[in-house]
This record gives C-alpha cells, sequence and structure tokens, in this order.
C-alpha cells in the first residue's frame, strides 16, 4: 500500500527517493540511500534488510539490475516483495513479486525507479515516472512533485497516512559535514504530501542556497533599512539575529545579503 519513486540528479550529483504510504512511518521503512553510491525503496510486505545489503551492493560498484537481482534470489520472500533502485551512475530496475496485491507494478527508466503496489491503477506509477522525466529543477522539488502527481492519479487504495523525503548528496548536509541533503517524514497525517511540501519550504528556507549573483547590497536605503529591522529584533548584528532564527548559513561577512534572510528579518520585525 506504498508507491515510491527513487531517481538521481547528475547534475547536482544527487540521489533520493519520496514515497507516500497508508502505513504509519513510512519514512523509516522505506526509503535508503547514499551519496555516490545509489538509492533505494523497499516496500509492499518490506525486507528492511535490503536497505544496508543494497547499499552495500551499490557502494561495491554493483549496478541497479545487479542488486535487484541478488537481493531478490536470496529472499525466500521475495513474491510478497517490491523493490525500486537507482544506482551511481543512473542506471534503475525495480522488482515486483507476484504475490503483491493488486494493483502493484513499476517504471524504470534513466535515472529513475518508480514502483506501486494496492493502488488504485497503474496510472499512479504512470504519474510517478512521466512527472519526474517532464519536470526540472532541484531533486527534492522534481520528487514531491512527483508525489503531488502520483496522488492526483489515484494513489494508494487504502488513502493517505505518511509521506518521506530523503535526499544525499556528497558533503551536501548541514554545515557542508553530512551528506543527508534532506531528510524531512510525516509520520501520521491526513495529508501528509501536503503537510511533507510544507516542510520541505521550511528546510529550503533554512538550508537552500541563493546564487550568488541574486544576493543584495547593503548600502544606501536597503542598508539603512536592515539596520533598522535589526535593532527592532532587539539584536545588534545581522549574524546575532541570524543565528537565532537559524539562518546563519545564509550570512557572510561581506555587505550583501541573501533574499532569504531579508524576507525573514523583515516577517520577524513586522509589527504585531
Amino acid at each position: 500500500m506504498t508507491y515510491s519513486i527513487v531517481a538521481r540528479d547528475p547534475d547536482a550529483s544527487q540521489w533520493g527517493v519520496a514515497v507516500q504510504s497508508k502505513f504509519l512511518a513510512v519514512g523509516s521503512v522505506v526509503p535508503w540511500a547514499e551519496a555516490n553510491a545509489g538509492a533505494l525503496a523497499t516496500q509492499a510486505y518490506a525486507n528492511p534488510q535490503y536497505g544496508p545489503d543494497g547499499l552495500a551492493l551499490l557502494r561495491g560498484g554493483s549496478d541497479a539490475a545487479e542488486v535487484v537481482e541478488r537481493l531478490v534470489r536470496a529472499d525466500a520472500g521475495r513474491n510478497e516483495r517490491q523493490l525500486g533502485v537507482v544506482d551511481r551512475d543512473g542506471g534503475s530496475a525495480s522488482y515486483t513479486g507476484p504475490g503483491c496485491m493488486d494493483w502493484a507494478g513499476h517504471r524504470t527508466g534513466e535515472n529513475y525507479a518508480a514502483q506501486g503496489n494496492i493502488l488504485v491503477s497503474r496510472e499512479t506509477v504512470d504519474a510517478l515516472a512521466e512527472t519526474f522525466v517532464s519536470t526540472s529543477g532541484t531533486l527534492a522539488r522534481r520528487l514531491l512533485e512527483c508525489l503531488q502527481a502520483a496522488q492526483s492519479a489515484g494513489g494508494d487504495k487504502r488513502g493517505q497516512q505518511s509521506a518521506a523525503l530523503l535526499i544525499v548528496q556528497e558533503r551536501g548536509g548541514y554545515a557542508g559535514m553530512s551528506d543527508l541533503a534532506c531528510d524531512l517524514r510525516v509520520d501520521d497525517h491526513e495529508r501528509p504530501i501536503d503537510e511533507l511540501a510544507r516542510l520541505y519550504v521550511l528546510h529550503d528556507r533554512l538550508f537552500g542556497v541563493t546564487p550568488d549573483e541574486d544576493w543584495l547590497p547593503l548600502n544606501g536605503e536597503l542598508g539603512a533599512e536592515v539596520q533598522a529591522l535589526i535593532a527592532r529584533t532587539g539584536h545588534s548584528t545581522l549574524r546575532e539575529w541570524a543565528g537565532v532564527a537559524n539562518l546563519e548559513d545564509r550570512v557572510r561577512e561581506e555587505p550583501r545579503i541573501d533574499p532569504v534572510v531579508l524576507e525573514a528579518l523583515r516577517e520577524d520585525a513586522a509589527p504585531r
């Protein structure tokens, strides 16, 4: 009773998984990914050991098809399993056991593997695949769009409950000291995909990167406005305020300001 998409963004060197299910805390079971190795989703009557074992095979150089073949062959419960894998080079493979409940199936292509079980129809998996192929932007935003399209196409036959988004990139996580670029989970919610999208907006505000050319010079009227806003918040410097607002990664020691920081500062200093 789950649908997911596993994918790679070759330009950003990112791998990720997005998933939704009528199941509590699906993010604790289905998605697995490792930077520069690949990603996978284990679902249906999920075998959680597919996660660490699959990543070990990917890390060792196995391609997606070999990972699927080796995991499934060694599993006595294979008939009720579903698995999707994307390797370090964007190769993909999926498996849907004959014992998975209808509708169950998958689609694969360059840089993606889409799969689902106990779905309203195959249109859910088609929507995952076709949305991924037709969209652009960051991997996280594309995967969220895939989930939204899949739900609109019918989704899980039993409804919605939880969703998750996992993205990995070498040194792409917090403070450049982690490979975990995004790990968001909605464990129990009436509209988990909408809630996941809301959380991602917050995540991107804190940890996203604004292109250098979009930063604004802190001089003239804008410089004066920012100083007044900082004072209104009760802080003495922009960096001090940003530390409290968890936006310190978006502040530099130069006379320019990230537009995201400016918007947040204006909101914080607005009269209430």
